[in-house]
């Protein structure tokens, strides 16, 4: 055990799907799983172990931000010897061709700051998904006719953001999305040599003003979640 996650050495899957809500995670277990079993509740951030076509699954909360997700991805990773780590989260459209309930799938992840920057001082270093995992899950959502997009997102360390210069910037940049986590995702994986990748819904759009309906959420997601399963798998 440690300090945030309570499971036994054994508990924990080499494959860990880590959406921010807890209770996605135990919604996404509970759909998309089978024989599952809580294995982590400790602070409320629930994970669940569980079996996909064969293959072992965790799927862990992560919480908002990347402070919060630091914390469990260092510990999956040590602690855990977690060895693929795919975020599946929700994200804010910054491209008019980007639509809401797209899936954006994150080749780079841009930040102003990360819990990593201290370690990289005055070097910007420039985080990247997996490539394996990337083209793998572009082509899982190609199968299944999802509409999606392929290129950077922004995360950013506040959610309450009063800098639409910066917004207007990334726009003209090209990025896709804005989310929380992703970034210090890719940091931690490039660190401990292993595989991730962030995949999201959009759920809302920063030029429109559109949202995702609660009433439409969990077919979107669900979408999201079944591209991850297939990508962590694809080839074995």
């Amino acid at each position: 055990m440690t300090i945030h996650i309570g499971a036994e050495k054994g508990d924990i899957a080499e494959t860990v799907l880590l959406p921010g809500d807890p209770y996605r995670a135990k919604w996404a277990a509970e759909k998309f799983l089978k024989n599952t079993r809580c294995v982590n509740e400790t602070r409320g951030m629930l994970g669940v172990t569980g079996d996909y076509q064969g293959h072992r699954v965790t799927i862990q909360g992560s919480g908002m931000g990347m402070p919060s997700l630091s914390i469990y991805v260092n510990e999956l990773i040590r602690d855990y010897d977690a060895k693929t780590l795919i975020r599946i989260g929700t994200c804010g459209g910054m491209q008019p061709q980007v639509k809401v309930r797209d899936v954006i799938i994150a080749m780079t992840a841009s930040s102003l700051s990360t819990p990593s920057s201290a370690i990289f001082k005055e070097f910007n270093f420039a985080p990247n998904a997996d490539y394996r995992l990337l083209s793998a899950s572009v082509e899982a959502a190609r199968k299944r006719s999802t509409p999606h997009h392929v290129g950077g997102i922004y995360s950013s360390d506040v959610f309450y953001d009063e800098r639409p210069d910066l917004n207007e910037q990334m726009m003209r940049h090209g990025i896709l999305a804005v989310e929380m986590e992703a970034a210090e995702l890719y940091n931690l994986a490039a660190r401990y040599d292993r595989r991730a990748l962030a995949i999201l819904t959009v759920s809302d759009h920063l030029s429109t003003g559109e949202a995702l309906p609660s009433s439409e959420r969990e077919k979107s997601f669900g979408d999201m979640v079944e591209i991850a399963l297939e990508a962590a798998f694809d080839g074995d």
